[in-house]
């Protein structure tokens, strides 16, 4: 329903991960028998949870690693592994700086040129050490890259901004990327994204797209919504592109993934983006706290070193244990970002969902208090939730 905000202005309300609560059926089962399994560009993962294509994230080793443990990692092709041949240094001196520095410190290393060699170089490394390689690049860049990333023989081609739309407007001098036609001449799977609405999801589904992200300004590191104004709460989002997506199987047989990319920090995030609709999740900031990961225990978004706008900050989310930890357990924290597959698990288990497409109907009510209901001693004691 529409509020009135004032004379010709209306709104339609929108709903957060932290608004929303998963409510129990009728049925329960073991955790033990529950199945997360998930495709995505016909290639099939245990844990549908994807790590996001940053710098502090991702490296040749992260992907690896990610993909034997069950679940997937995604490079980032205009990032510093593809800049700098070695990229350990670089990255001392981004973790080291102080905050006053941060930003023209990653200007001046963003400014080094991309090196073709390079990202073939990396593609190469994360298959022959056994992982799938999925890598991400903006619009402009997938142009720029897209003959190297077939020619290495990547696995999937992720295309990401702030926002994708198929009817984007450029300057007489830019030749625009043509989504769909791009869809259809690479070799693998093209996920596109971001997106927030029904409409935007459905227009990227038809021209191609094997999965769409959707989150706008959510992430941990991300600034784009105090910077832009823009975006849609997550809960509202997914639910929105999962209805295209339905609607898009229905009138066509074609299958396509949600991803709900962004703000996501505890199991019970994961759990309650895919009750929305998301059939995967992509996050940032709990992976960056691995000991494996390449920020050294500092995180910090796609858009940070913008030569004209940045549109992210480095954040300092510690190391909190290995990734498997993270991903699989055993957990060691009780806050929620140990053991992200136990918790779906169990949550699934809880909520009697069998499978992703069960955990999908699940019934959701708006409880802006759950986080905070009889939680006084953990907030005053700085434990679990209140952490």
């Amino acid at each position: 329903m529409d509020i009135q905000i004032g004379r010709g202005k209306k709104a339609r309300r929108a709903y957060g991960i932290d608004e929303i609560a998963l409510v129990p059926g009728q049925r329960t089962l073991d955790p033990s028998l529950t199945d997360t399994r998930w495709q995505i560009g016909g290639i099939e993962r245990e844990i549908p949870i994807i790590a996001s294509a940053m710098d502090g994230v991702v490296d040749v080793r992260m992907a690896v690693l990610l993909s034997k443990l069950g679940a997937l990692g995604v490079l980032n092709l205009e990032g510093i592994q593809t800049r700098y041949a070695d990229p350990e240094p670089i990255l001392d001196r981004i973790v080291s700086v102080g905050k006053d520095e941060f930003v023209t410190l990653m200007q001046e290393l963003y400014a080094e040129p991309i090196k073709l060699e390079l990202i073939e170089q990396r593609i190469r490394e994360i298959k022959e050490q056994g992982g799938i390689a999925a890598v991400s690049a903006t619009p402009a860049g997938a142009v720029k890259y897209a003959s190297v990333v077939a020619k290495a023989g990547a696995d999937l081609f992720f295309v990401q901004a702030t926002v994708v739309s198929t009817a984007h407007l450029s300057p007489e001098s830019v030749t625009p990327l043509d989504l769909a036609s791009f869809c259809k001449e690479m070799p693998m799977p093209v996920i596109l994204g971001n997106c927030v609405t029904y409409e935007v999801a459905l227009n990227l589904m038809k021209a191609g797209a094997a999965g769409i992200l959707v989150g706008i300004g959510p992430g941990a590191a991300c600034t784009s919504r105090g910077v832009l104004g823009i975006g849609v709460p997550q809960a509202t989002a997914v639910a929105d592109c999962a209805a295209a997506r339905d609607d898009f199987y229905q009138q066509t047989g074609k299958y396509v993934v949600v991803i709900a990319d962004g703000g996501l920090i505890t199991g019970g995030d994961v759990c309650k983006c895919i009750a929305c609709g998301a059939d995967g999740v992509m996050i940032g900031s709990p992976f960056a706290r691995a000991k494996e990961a390449p920020g050294r225990g500092y995180h910090w978004g796609m858009a940070t070193p913008s030569p004209v706008l940045p549109r992210g900050t480095r954040i300092r989310v510690g190391t909190t244990g290995t990734l498997e930890q993270i991903l699989r357990g055993p957990a060691q924290l009780d806050d929620g970002t140990h053991n992200l597959l136990g918790a779906l698990k169990t949550s699934m288990g809880t909520l009697g969902a069998k499978n992703i497409k069960e955990m999908q109907q699940v019934e959701v009510a708006i409880a802006p208090s759950l986080l905070t209901e009889g939680k006084v001693y953990q907030k005053a004691q700085q434990l679990g939730m209140g952490k």
